[in-house]
Order: C-alpha cells, then structure tokens, then sequence
C-alpha cells in the first residue's frame, strides 16, 4: 500500500500540488467567515436542573449579568464641581448606544408618598444638575439619608460610589458588546482626564469583553511564536534555509486548513480553539523532524534522492500515521464531554491533527523531489555530539545504575501520589486572570466596597397570585436575606423586603430611622400606597416582582469564590430557605450566573477525569492493534502515565487548582507523549526481528535508532508549549507549563524507564503475542538496493554513540 502511495506521489506531484491549492483556498474562504464567540460558554447539558432553572428565571425576570459597574473612591464627591462631573458621566453613559439604564446617586428613584391619591411617586432622587453649592449640599443631605441605596450605590465609610449601566440584553452575546464596553470606557475616560480621579471597572460584561478581546490579540501572539520557534528550532538541527522554507509552507498551509474546519463546522473562536493553530504548528514540525531526519539518514546512506524520498514515505509513513493517531486521540477525548466548547475543541483539533498529517506525508516529498539534493553541511546533525554524549549517558545509566532508575522513579511516583492527593479544585469566574492584572484588581476593589459582582439570585414562586405583596411573605424574604448575610461574601440584596423598608421610611416623610419593615398594623397603610400591579410602567417594584405578584427574585451581588467555596454556601443556606419557606406554600430556588457557573465547573472537573480514562483506553487500544500484547501495553503505558501523576502532583504543591482549563492537559500531554513509546517499541520489536531476540541488545540498538528523534522532537514540544507561558490567561499559562514539564518527563522516562523495564521484565514481557506479526504493522524492514536488511520506522538517526552510522544487521559502516 504505501509504496503505491509513494509512486502516486512521486509521479503526479503537479496535479497533487494543485488540489492542495485549491482546497487551501477554499479553506482559506471558510476561515474568513470564523468570528470570535461572544457567548458566556454554557458548561452543563441543557437538561441539567441547574440549567432548567436558571433559564426559567431568565425568562422570568431577565438576564442577571447585564450590569457594568464603574466605582469611583472621592471624599468631596459632593462638592459641586466633582457632583456635576459625576452627574455628566451618568447622564452621558445613558446616551451611548445600548445602554438599557443607568443608576448612581445622580440618577436614582426616590420614593415619594402622594397623600391626595394614596399612593407612591417614583421621582428622580436629582431632578436637575445642581448649580449652587447649597443644592449639592442638600442633595447630600438627601441622598445618604435613603438607607435602600447604602451599600448599593455608595459606601459612606470608604466614600466609594458605584455606577450601574444595565446593557440592551439582545448584545450581550454578540461583538455589539465589546463597541457598547469601549464606548462606555471611553467616555469614563474622559472624566478621570477631566478630575483626575482613577476609574474602577467590572461586571459581568465588562470580563466577558476584555477576555474576549485578550482571546483575540493573543491568538496571532501564539501563532507568531510558535512559527518563530519552529523556524529557530529547525534552522539550529538542520542549518538549512531551504527546510524551514518547506517546513513553514506545510505549517501555514495546516493551519488555514484549522482555521477552515472551524469555519467549515460553524464553530467559533473560544479560549480553547484558539489554541488550535499554535498546538497544530509543535505537532507538525514534530512531523517535520521525524520526516527530515530519515530523508537525511536514507539519503546519506545511498545518495539517491528520489530513493531517500520513496523510503520516506514506505518506512515510515504508517509509523507516523500511528503516533498522530495516538495525538489525535488524546484530543478528541474530549468529543466525548457534555460541553459544546470542549467538544469543538476535540473535534477541531483531532481532524487538524490528521488533516496535518496528510499534508507533511505528501507536500514535504513533492518539494524536496523538486530541489536540489542537501548538501553536507546539512547532514552534519546526524552526527551530533552533544545528543550522542547524552545517549551515551543515558544508555550507560540504563545498563548499569537500573537500580537508580528504578529507585528514582519509584520516589517521584510516591511523591506524586503524596501531591496528587493535595490538588484542590476551583471554579471562580476569573479563576484565568493574573492576580497582577488590572481586571482581577478591579473585581477585588468591588467585592472589598460593595461584596462583589457576580450575580447571585433567589426565586420565590409563592404559588398564588399577589402572594408576595402579603406581609408574611416579605417578613420571610427579610429573615433570609439576614440569614444570608451573615457570609461576607455577599453583599446587600434588592428585593421587595428591601423596598417594602424603603417605603416605609418613604411613608414616614422620609425619616431614616424608619427604614424597616412595616409592622402588622403598618402594613395596611404602608403597602396600600404601592400600585396594584408590578407591569406595565418601569416601575421599581416590577424589577423584584412579575405582573401577577407570584413571583419574586432576592437579588444579591456575591464575591467570586470558588467551587469548594460556593458548596460550602449552598449547603449552609439551604437547610435555612427549606427551614423558612415551606415546600408545600413556596418554591424556592436558588440560581444566578455564579451558583450555574461553579455547577458547571464542577460537572466538567468531573467529566473530563472521565476523558482521561477515556484517552487512556482508547491510546491503549491503539497499541494493542500495534503490539498485540496486554504486558507490552501496560509496560508502555506505565512510563507515560506516572509523569501525568507528576504533574498532578506539581499542581498540588504549587497549588495550581484543578479546573477545567488545567485538567485538559492530561489528555492532551498522554496523548503526544505516547508518541515516543510507540516510535522505541515499533523499533525494540524490529530489533528482536533482527537479532534473534536477543532482548539485551535488541534495547540498547533500539534506544541508539529512536533515541536522537526522541530528543529532538521532546525539545520542539517543550520549547513549543512553552510560548503559552506568555498569555495573559492563567488557564493558558498553566496549559503551556504543565504539558512542557509533563512532556519532558515522559521523555526521560521513555529513554530510561521503558527500556529499563525490558531489560529487567526480560521475556515476561516479549510474549510470543508480541513477537508474532501485529494486526497493524508500522515498521517496514525491507531490504535496500545494496540487499541488506534496512528499516527505520521512524526516521530517527541511526548510528553508534560515537554518531558513526552502521547497518543494523552486520555493524558494517555504510558506503557514502
């Protein structure tokens, strides 16, 4: 088969060529539609209970996370000059386009009882820009005399003030957003370069913008990058202008055919397929060096190009077929998620993995067939000296000091273990965010003044109609919010208790000691003067109650905390509504973004765990077509597994959290660092082939073929996951750190534990299952044109530690 293929490669190399054009073009058109997702990506199932109700208060009552907050720190905000700035800055944030409302202390409701008509006013707490100082003191006077806005609009012990601008809930999930939060940011601006005075920023639409537009800058910051490295990395193995050209055109290409297949599925660009391009440009030039390194070894072994090229393809194009499969399987593990996001994730990046693979098998032969044979300055890495010393060293090491190996390995697994067990998990919304980063900062200023900005609510259904107007109602409304607020973490809720109180003190002339809640003989009088019904007119009332009063929400602004954090809540208020709501009068549920979110989190922790197993089973499989041996699977598994628990452990002692963004890297670094098993194992076999065998050097020989490929490739993976350190994410920093370190333990532990274990488990492991021939054969050991035995399943370099290159039957040194 594959040497069919090499013939129909070779002979219509222009027709090849022009299809590869045009379906890049093609490609290139789809990747033109692909826009960034603005959506908060939703991380449970849509039949998830948590989800039912949160939709149903959305429909209910509206979107809960449409409100950008802007706080502001000034002592002499009452001052006329600074009043009227403040005043301007709101009336101004009400005119930009797709702002729903604004509220602050120069734009809030007062109430106002109406005696002749027996009923409540809603005026404007500031009917007009104060022009004398006189009416900015009495506006003061005024203001913090309304308890209903202390803690909600201003802070009196901080002198902190808030300002609320509620966005047009249509845009939130679309790029209008992102023009509506800089319109918004723009204008405030101007009011710090008029005062003087530093602008605080959050909410909920303000962190989806600016990580909507950090996703965006760093997505071509990590595409240049890795393009950087991988032309400095090929140009220092290989010293050729001419292979980094190539190598470059096969990497471009692979990733407008990524960015096409998001466009051709009707996906859009999130945190994750982001990524895509840069994780696509490591594995291809992995593909490049294992493809370049056997073009060389072939060609200076025979100096006949077009044969090196045809080898290239026959030897090692089903090897290379293999360990991208195994790549791409530690990927599309997470296909199997209940999450839309990771699901885009593993299927973009799984097809763009293979699609890759096609396009380095047939472009890289096609173009070096058209140019000039390498010279031998660009052989001279076969015989590098610093990578033979280090596989001299390691090949002593396992010869010798297996014991050594063996301790060391046992040690860092118990240690893992020990780490492992010390993971802790999280689920806060801006759990991504540098702790140095102006957004973190800001959400700390509020939570710090205000308690917080993520929405937290609760729905009351007290089954009648007008049920939530009755006295009782409200009374318990009261008792939980009391109940509720003994957690720092929340702040000071809206809700009809806390209108009902405003009322009140509205009845009394607005004396601030009668802020509370009417009493059984107040009531009468005191809740007779609000309207009838909650519809019709923005009223206030109809923001906590539905148009038949049946419904109510208990709004509360909460810190950020995190999953083990919101549990701990949850389960402590709980027993508390069950205790003042009776199920068989009310249903109570508690909901919002923040409770929904660390639900989330927590169902996906918990589901890709499961696509870790699964990744393991399915790259197991794989090897068993391989290797058709249960011992052989395990003894290779086993060295590319204990470095993930490594690194488990490394996350539990730096106390980077278990969240989803850092859980994907188990399955991602299983998945390519079983590559280099495959690669030793496909060769250790062959060698047993060879050496009748002979166990002992069959090890050792396979180690000296695989050995400089597993180097070279482990650097390029390391160096190229390493330029995700650089983001502004903590999520893509800890994936960028985390697979590096895991990969370059896989390495050693495939150099130097696996071989140690053959050598050690001698023939218990080389059963006769694994000797016989597999159902997939990768390594294709025919003879050369001079009849000796000659294969090289994986291009690696084949020569002695001294870097002299020998056949691998009769230890004779190729004619050059």
């Amino acid at each position: 088969m594959w040497k069919l293929l090499v013939r129909l490669i070779l002979r219509n190399r222009p027709g090849i060529l022009i299809v590869i054009g045009l379906l890049t073009i093609v490609m290139a058109w789809l990747g033109t539609g692909v826009t960034l997702s603005y959506d908060n990506s939703r991380m449970l199932p849509a039949d998830d209970p948590s989800v039912i109700e949160y939709d149903a208060f959305k429909k209910r009552f509206g979107e809960d996370g449409s409100i950008l907050v802007i706080g502001l720190t000034n002592p002499d905000i009452f001052k006329l000059d600074e009043f009227n700035a403040w005043y301007d800055l709101t009336m101004d944030m009400q005119k930009i386009d797709g702002v729903e409302g604004v509220m602050s202390i120069a734009k809030a409701a007062n109430i106002v009882k109406n005696d002749s008509l027996r009923r409540y006013d809603f005026l404007p707490l500031v009917p007009a820009r104060p022009t004398t100082q006189a009416e900015a003191d009495s506006l003061k006077e005024k203001i913090l005399a309304l308890k209903f806005y202390e803690g909600l609009l201003y802070n009196p012990k901080s002198n902190t003030y808030l300002l609320a601008v509620t966005l047009n809930q249509k845009r939130l999930n679309d790029k209008g957003r992102l023009v509506i939060t800089d319109n918004i940011v723009a204008r405030a601006a101007k009011y710090t370069a008029q005062t003087g005075h530093e602008l605080h920023y959050s909410g909920m639409p303000y962190i989806r913008s600016v990580m909507a537009r950090t996703i965006q800058n760093e997505l071509f910051l990590f595409v240049f990058l890795s393009i950087l490295i991988a032309a400095v990395v090929l140009f220092a193995f290989f010293r050729s202008v001419k292979v980094v050209a190539s190598s470059l055109i096969v990497v471009a290409i692979s990733i407008i055919f990524t960015v096409g297949l998001i466009g051709l599925f009707g996906f859009k660009i999130t945190i994750l397929t982001g990524v895509i391009p840069s994780l696509i440009v490591v594995i291809a030039i992995e593909n490049c060096i294992y493809i370049l390194n056997k073009y060389h070894w072939e060609y200076r072994n025979h100096g006949n190009k077009i044969l090196g090229l045809s080898r290239v393809v026959s030897r090692i194009g089903f090897a290379s077929l293999m360990v991208n499969t195994a790549t791409a399987t530690g990927f599309a593990a997470f296909i199997l998620v209940s999450n839309q996001m990771l699901r885009e994730f593993g299927i973009i990046a799984a097809i763009s993995i293979m699609v890759e693979y096609v396009l380095c098998i047939l472009l890289l032969p096609i173009i070096f067939s058209y140019m000039a044979p390498p010279a031998e300055k660009h052989l001279k890495h076969l015989d590098n000296k610093v990578f033979s010393s280090v596989l001299d060293k390691i090949i002593y090491l396992i010869q010798y000091k297996r014991k050594w190996i063996f301790s060391i390995a046992g040690i860092l697994l118990v240690v893992g273990i020990i780490g492992m067990l010390n993971m802790k998990t999280s689920g806060k919304v801006v759990d991504d965010i540098s702790h140095n980063n102006i957004l973190y900062k800001d959400l700390k200023f509020f939570e710090y003044e205000f308690g917080g900005v993520m929405p937290f609510e609760i729905s009351v259904d007290t089954k009648k109609k007008k049920g939530v107007m009755r006295l009782p109602t409200i009374q318990k409304i009261d008792e939980l919010q009391d109940v509720i607020l003994q957690n720092k973490e929340f702040s000071k809720p809206l809700s009809v208790a806390e209108l009902a109180k405003f009322a009140k003190q509205a009845y009394f002339n607005g004396n601030p000691e009668m802020y509370s809640l009417p009493n059984s003989q107040e009531k009468n009088f005191v809740l007779s003067y609000f309207p009838r019904k909650a519809g019709g007119q923005k009223q206030m009332l109809s923001s906590f109650v539905d148009s038949t009063q049946r419904y109510t929400r208990v709004s509360f602004q909460m810190a950020d905390v995190s999953t083990k954090e919101m549990n701990r809540l949850l389960d402590s208020i709980r027993p508390k509504v069950a205790e003042i709501f009776p199920a068989e009068d009310y249903d109570v549920q508690i909901t919002g973004n923040s409770v929904v979110y660390a639900r989330g989190t927590e169902f996906l922790i918990k589901h890709l765990f499961q696509s870790v197993l699964i990744a393991i089973g399915f790259i197991s499989l794989l090897m068993a077509l391989m290797f058709s041996s249960i011992r052989m699977i395990a003894v290779s598994m086993l060295p590319n597994i204990i470095p993930l628990i490594i690194t488990a452990a490394i996350m539990g002692f730096t106390g980077v959290p278990v969240k989803p963004s850092t859980i994907i890297v188990f399955s991602i670094a299983l998945g390519i660092s079983v590559d280099n098993a495959i690669q030793y194992l496909s060769r250790y076999r062959h060698e047993l082939k060879v050496k009748g065998n002979d166990i002992g050097r069959s090890t050792i020989n396979a180690l000296r073929e695989a050995g400089f490929s597993m180097i070279y490739t482990s650097i390029v993976l390391v160096l190229g996951f390493s330029v995700f350190m650089v983001s502004s994410f903590g999520g893509t920093q800890a994936l960028g750190m985390l697979v590096s370190t895991t990969l370059f333990i896989a390495m050693f532990f495939n150099m130097m534990v696996l071989p140690s274990m053959l050598l050690v488990l001698d023939k218990y492991a080389v059963t006769k299952a694994f000797k016989s021939e597999p159902l997939i054969e990768i390594y294709d050991g025919d003879e050369d044109e001079n009849g000796n035995h000659n294969g090289n399943g994986n291009g690696n370099h084949n020569g002695n530690h001294n870097g002299n290159h020998i056949d691998k039957n009769n230890g004779r040194k190729p004619e050059h």
